[in-house]
């Protein structure tokens, strides 16, 4: 009794698995913003609603608001979380007097949470939409499509594809066409980027 009198333990460990959710959070915030980013310098791989159209720099452009609420809630979580793992080491011989800050840090972490992955959700999530023509372009430019031409014409002639491809700003398909090393039916049979996301035998 003492002891649970002088930690308050309990709200450590759940204020740390908040911590942890909040960790999950940022990681999908700034996954969304990167892959949002356009429409020309950045990835632009998806489109996100557009919650706030326009910008008083920027005409057009289309602000990841509830990215920038979700993750503002996790830098808060993550300072309530150190409040209270701090407030948890105060306690002196058997008592520790600092329980109405923990459950006040704790509690307000929950609720900012909750509401968070709420606004997230129905604000942007369910509004996400691929942009599949720039999924194809960074696709078609991408080196690892010289993985499935290993088997087929060697590691040196793909590796020689895939710098020509990177040198000249092309395509591998455009660059293995004029090194001559395939005809376009032959590279198109044998890179299938789905095939090469399933997994199979060595």
């Amino acid at each position: 009794r003492f002891a649970a009198l002088a930690a308050h333990d309990e709200l450590v460990f759940v204020m740390g698995t908040l911590r942890t959710l909040a960790g999950a959070l940022m990681k999908i915030g700034n996954d969304v913003r990167w892959l949002a980013s356009g429409p020309y310098g950045g990835i632009g791989e998806i489109f996100i609603p557009a919650n706030e159209p326009g910008s008083s720099i920027m005409p057009g452009k289309v602000n990841p608001t509830q990215v920038e609420a979700l993750t503002m809630v996790v830098v808060r979580v993550y300072g309530n979380d150190h409040a209270v793992a701090f407030a948890g080491s105060q306690g002196n011989f058997q008592l520790n007097v600092y329980k109405p800050v923990m459950a006040d840090a704790t509690l307000e972490s929950i609720r900012l949470l909750a509401e968070a992955m709420e606004s997230f959700n129905e604000h942007l999530a369910k509004g996400i939409e691929p942009n599949l023509e720039r999924i194809e372009e960074h696709l078609q430019k991408n080196p690892m499509l010289a993985t499935a031409l290993n088997q087929a014409i060697g590691y040196d002639k793909a590796a020689e594809i895939v710098k020509k491809a990177l040198k000249e700003k092309k395509t591998l398909k455009q660059a293995a066409l004029e090194l001559g090393y395939l005809t376009e039916e032959e590279f198109d049979r044998i890179v299938v980027p789905l095939r090469l996301a399933k997994p199979h035998p060595g």
